[in-house]
């Protein structure tokens, strides 16, 4: 064999020869030689992490852009606020002032009147328990006013009892009477103290004191109501009072032993009982006095009056 057949040869059978389809059969269509654009591009996407999430490309869940990557952010305005003032024209504000004022008045004389009988009924109420205390628990009372200096049950024609001084007369079942009740009151260690204290005009001695109205120190001042030893100690006691420290007096009828730490509190009660009796004593005495010759001249014009008539029998007989 020569040696350009051999190389033919070598050459033939390095080719595939193409093979003649069989009878009946159609030609495959012939594939592409390499991969499209588009293939490689997918081919190329698909190899990427997180390429088929619409979020790390950006999009939302619809594959549309969101707002904020559409639309700028719109700039903060620094402009200055409107500090202008609104006039309000004048009859506005008297009309505003006055309706409150009056809706003001109103609520208050509306409260007023309701609470002030409550008030004065309280008041009435504790007077009348204080001089059933300090006069031994009377039958019943009766009011005296003071009248041009005297004491009357009556009060004269024109006269208003509203600013009149006045004190109480306590009688028995038997109708004797009992005491008086006089109550009094002046300023304190901190504020007014008002008291009431029964006096009986035949003994000259107190019947007994009671503190009604009071804000002295708690704990210190305002033992002159709560301390029993002192407001018993009033039982008895011959005014006019002096007040003495405790355990330095004598006995006396006219002694009082004053609460220690609360001298001042203790000297406001003494002094409101002394200046009372000072002013009032006289009036008790005179009113006591015309009181006994009352039915000593009743007694004595019943006497006559049946002497008359035993005379005037006689006469005819």
């Amino acid at each position: 064999m020569s040696g350009a057949e051999d190389r033919g040869g070598r050459r033939g059978r390095g080719r595939k020869l193409p093979i003649a389809p069989e009878h009946g059969a159609t030609e495959a269509p012939e594939e592409p030689a390499g991969p499209t654009e588009a293939t490689a591009a997918d081919a190329a996407g698909a190899d990427e992490p997180g390429a088929d999430e619409p979020e790390a490309n950006g999009l939302n869940a619809e594959g549309d852009a969101p707002p904020e990557a559409e639309t700028e952010l719109a700039a903060p305005d620094l402009s200055a606020p409107d500090l202008s003032v609104v006039e309000v024209p004048p009859w506005r504000l008297i009309v505003t002032l006055a309706f409150a004022g009056a809706l003001a008045g109103l609520a208050i004389v509306l409260v007023f009147g309701w609470a002030e009988p409550r008030i004065e009924a309280h008041r009435a109420a504790a007077l009348r328990a204080a001089i059933q205390e300090v006069l031994g628990s009377p039958e019943r009372y009766e009011t005296l006013f003071v009248v041009e200096d005297v004491l009357t049950a009556a009060i004269p024609a024109g006269v208003d009892s509203t600013g009149l001084d006045r004190i109480y007369a306590g009688y028995a079942t038997d109708g004797s009477r009992m005491g008086f009740a006089i109550a009094g009151e002046q300023p304190g260690y901190q504020d007014i103290v008002g008291l009431i204290f029964g006096f009986d005009a035949e003994s000259d001695e107190l019947l007994g004191m009671k503190v009604l109205e009071s804000k002295e120190t708690p704990g210190l001042g305002d033992k002159i109501e709560k301390d029993s030893g002192f407001v018993s100690s009033f039982r008895g006691v011959v005014p006019p009072i002096e007040g003495v420290k405790a355990g330095d007096g004598s006995g006396g009828e006219h002694e009082v032993d004053m609460i220690t730490g609360a001298t001042i509190s203790s000297r406001t009660v003494i002094e409101i009982i002394n200046k009372r009796m000072e002013s009032i004593g006289p009036m008790i005495e005179a009113f006591t006095a015309e009181s006994r010759e009352a039915p000593a001249a009743a007694e004595l014009e019943a006497d006559a009056g049946a002497t008359d008539t035993a005379v005037a029998v006689e006469a005819g007989g």
